[in-house]
């Protein structure tokens, strides 16, 4: 059991802030390794195949392990969490870890990214357990593009019956993320920015990132945020918006015409390292302070060991106060290689 939340609060000298002085307010929790896509950017089909050994049910976090330490990253900081995978809506049970998280004193937000396949039939249990949004991967409106992008699994008209789905629910604002790949569905996106506009969903485009060691990423299908923003503004004129919040990845910008708002998230031609307050637990109990990271703190053997509060505390502390990680902003020098966490183990 935790030890009593007052043996913590001497450890509690101030908020960690890590060697480039960036808090720590966010956290992404993976709730598990496997998902029903195989997108040729995270896990493509020929190295996921059914030979592929996934964690097991014990590798992973328990869903009262996740609380716990939930709970601790919030006295150092954390107010927005994540639920991430995989997919995380593979991992049975899930509204009620999403109904003890929310309920987490200090907890300001919650929210889940999934690929919508199986958002329709999860939705109104997901908002009656406390979840307020969700984030929808979505490449393509295309069958044969989004087939493609997906590795084959899955369609279009099933992510869309989610997105309804969870409208009707009320889990908004509802934001859709779409990876661009050159000479894939680079050609493709005004689909996705016109079936969207003035419905309150906010499409935001991903530059394709070099995640993981699988994806066989080449520089030369990256599509710069600046050209699609030329491009959809030529058709669709735009006006930039102000963040949010600060940390905040994604630019925005308006449609003239008051139709909404459309995203633009540049981790490779103008990465956002400095403002990224962002700590990601892994499905299987690891700790990592990038997307990009090499290596991560091991949280599930200490809290499994017997490790109490007050333990596992400073071990996450000390962990943030030595982070240095700002891997987009040295992409491609020469200390930036190595092997790197795969993205179904710690998110998007």
């Amino acid at each position: 059991m935790p030890t009593d939340q007052r043996e913590i609060v001497p450890l509690q000298r101030n908020r960690p802030r890590d060697t480039l002085g960036r808090p720590l307010r966010d956290l992404r929790i993976s709730v598990t390794d496997r998902c029903n896509f195989r997108c040729p950017y995270c896990m493509p089909r020929e190295r996921y195949d059914e030979h592929y050994r996934f964690l097991k049910s014990a590798e992973r976090l328990g869903f009262e392990e996740i609380v716990r330490l939930t709970r601790l990253f919030v006295q150092l900081g954390v107010r927005k969490l994540r639920i991430t995978g995989g997919e995380p809506l593979l991992r049975p049970g899930l509204p009620d870890l999403i109904g003890d998280l929310t309920t987490l004193g200090g907890v300001e937000d919650v929210a889940l990214t999934t690929n919508g396949v199986l958002l329709a039939q999860h939705a109104a249990e997901l908002r009656a357990a406390g979840l307020r949004r969700v984030t929808v991967s979505l490449d393509s409106l295309d069958p044969a593009i989004f087939a493609r992008m997906a590795g084959g699994l899955g369609t279009p008209a099933e992510v869309l019956a989610g997105i309804e789905a969870a409208q009707r629910a009320g889990l908004t604002p509802i934001k859709i993320n779409a990876v661009v790949q050159r000479g894939v569905n680079d050609d493709a996106l005004f689909d996705l920015v016109e079936h969207f506009r003035g419905s309150e969903v906010i499409v935001r485009f991903i530059e394709y990132m070099d995640v993981g060691n699988r994806n066989d990423w080449q520089a030369a299908q990256v599509v710069p945020s600046r050209e699609l923003i030329e491009r959809i503004g030529a058709r669709w004129p735009l006006r930039a918006d102000a963040p949010g919040y600060v940390g905040e990845v994604a630019k925005r910008y308006r449609f003239e015409d008051g139709s909404g708002e459309i995203g633009f998230i540049s981790s490779v031609t103008q990465p956002f390292c400095g403002d990224c307050s962002r700590a990601r637990l892994s499905s299987d109990g690891k700790l990592y302070g990038c997307l990009f990271a090499t290596s991560g703190l091991d949280l599930r053997g200490p809290l499994r060991s017997g490790a109490d509060d007050g333990q596992l505390l400073e071990m996450i502390r000390d962990f943030w106060l030595i982070r240095a990680d700002r891997y987009s902003e040295l992409r491609g020098s020469k200390d930036q290689h190595g092997q790197r966490v795969e993205m179904n183990y710690v998110g998007g």
